[in-house]
């Protein structure tokens, strides 16, 4: 019996010990129960380099529907970037073309009292860029979403090249650019967009599930 006992208390804490390894907060900036996992890494270095540069106004395409309820399946930025912006005072503008990932994007917001630093714009993401006219610091892109049907894929990576085009102008010498969902079948969403991007002027800076992306003459010294 007490073997047993033993046996089933080891297998507990293996498993406990396993979840904790997997486990991948931002805290202290974010509740530590908010495992962001794959995302974590690229979101520090991402709010690093935005510190460094004093990044004032940021762009995400295609809004955390979840809530940060998706800190895990969908890394929630629209919450983490708008906690950032009000700590530093800057803007996010999130755009999404779904009504009700739209409405539920809001309710987070609110409930996190983030309304005087992120709006949510209920839009296709490309007429929104076209007609977006001031600088851009951050250029966060994980809309249209990505699947295994390689129809969906090639038009999943077409939008996302379009949308990249649409703000190009308005990014200049320090702006950064993060990519969600890449290590995907297919190269994900960002294959098209990505080569577009280091034909373009821009470098790869982190290549993992996003890859973040700067000017090729970015500040490296004066940013990290």
């Amino acid at each position: 019996m007490k073997i047993a006992i033993t046996v089933l208390l080891l297998g507990i804490a293996s498993f406990l010990i396993g979840k904790w390894v997997k486990h991948k907060s931002l805290y202290p900036f974010m509740p530590f129960k908010y495992d962001f996992r794959k995302r974590r890494n690229t979101f520090l270095k991402m709010m690093e380099l935005m510190k460094r540069t004093n990044a004032k106004l940021i762009i995400e395409t295609g809004t955390s529907r979840e809530g940060l309820r998706g800190a895990k399946s969908n890394g929630a930025a629209t919450i983490v970037f708008g906690k950032w912006a009000k700590e530093n005072n800057a803007f996010v503008h999130s755009v999404d073309i779904n009504e009700e990932s739209v409405k539920n994007a809001q309710a987070e917001v609110d409930r996190q009292y983030l309304q005087e630093f992120v709006q949510i714009h209920h839009s296709d993401s490309l007429i929104f860029l076209e007609d977006f006219n001031q600088k851009v610091d951050v250029l966060y892109l994980d809309s249209y979403d990505y699947s295994n049907d390689p129809e969906v894929q090639k038009k999943s990576q077409q939008h996302h090249l379009e949308e990249f085009q649409r703000i190009e102008e308005q990014l200049h010498d320090n702006s950064i650019v993060l990519i969600d969902d890449c290590d995907l079948p297919n190269g994900g969403k960002g294959k098209l967009v990505i080569a577009y991007m280091l034909e373009h002027g821009w470098k790869i800076l982190v290549e993992s599930y996003q890859v973040l992306l700067v000017r090729d003459d970015f500040s490296l010294n004066e940013a990290l």
